[in-house]
């Protein structure tokens, strides 16, 4: 398994043309947030556009929208009520904060059966997925799922151990032709075929909404083009570098995601220092 370092990074990361408009840059949309949870879809949308995506939709409750009006005016909106016109996007996530109701089930639904690019699956779309598991093969291929642990045991049933999951986890991208981003000390990056091993991040990310911005830094690779397995690969090693660089302000006790995707940009700085 190869080990995920600054150096092989600098590789993938590309160099943006000078002459580049927002549109080279791709239109993401992010299927986020609830009532109760609108600070997931925040976090999501804030770390998408610190990473690099041209243009981003979130769609949302109509009745939520002055959370996203006065925290990210950067994002467009698009309310959940009226329909979606997928083809809009080049790339898509779904989940962050969503809920479980028979509302947001149908809207995965209506996701899997409509869009026929990969999308990225995490949070509360993961644990649909694991209630009704005939979803999971409706899956476009190269699609990414980024369970923690305990989702991956709803998903795939239970384990007693790291190894045990990350056996489980190529096995699994292998059989669904999709990518697994099984996060935690180490995440765990594999399309069945490859897999791969995070080296930066601490104990600070083990808080609520850490999940939410990982999602929102694969959307924004993913917006830039870059496939699927790259676009994990970078998102997980930059969300944990910049959480380390974090550490220069903060302790690991005192970290918050927010803090962390303000890092994001010396992240980049620090990975781009590395390309010849």
């Amino acid at each position: 398994m190869e080990k995920l370092e600054i150096d092989n990074i600098s590789k993938l990361l590309k160099i943006r043309n000078p002459n580049s408009h927002k549109g080279d840059f791709g239109h993401a949309l992010l299927i986020a947030g609830s009532q109760q949870k609108m600070g997931a879809a925040i976090i999501s949308a804030k770390a998408c556009l610190r990473s690099g995506a041209g243009l981003l939709t979130v769609a949302i409750p109509k009745e939520e929208r002055n959370a996203l009006f006065s925290t990210i005016p950067e994002a467009m909106l698009h309310f959940r009520e009226e329909p979606i016109e997928f083809s809009k996007y080049n790339c898509l996530a779904i989940g962050p904060g969503l809920a479980q109701d028979e509302v947001a089930n149908k809207l995965l639904q209506s996701v899997l059966s409509a869009v026929k690019y990969p999308i990225i699956l995490d949070a509360d779309a993961i644990n649909m997925l694991a209630s009704n598991k005939d979803l999971i093969l409706q899956l476009p291929i190269n699609s990414i799922l980024t369970p923690h642990p305990k989702e991956f045991d709803r998903l795939f049933g239970n384990h007693s151990s790291t190894e045990e999951r990350i056996k489980t986890a190529i096995q699994k991208a292998k059989e669904y032709n999709c990518i697994i981003v099984l996060k935690g000390h180490e995440t765990l990056i594999t399309d069945g075929k490859q897999s791969f091993k995070n080296t930066t991040g601490n104990s600070g990310l083990a808080k609520g909404g850490s999940g939410d911005a990982l999602t929102g830094i694969i959307l924004a690779f993913l917006a830039q083009g870059y496939e699927p397995i790259n676009a994990s690969k970078l998102a997980v090693f930059l969300h944990g570098l910049s959480a380390d660089l974090t550490l220069e302000n903060q302790s690991e006790e005192s970290m918050l995601i927010t803090d962390v995707i303000g890092n994001l940009g010396k992240a980049f700085k620090k990975i781009q220092s590395k390309i010849k």
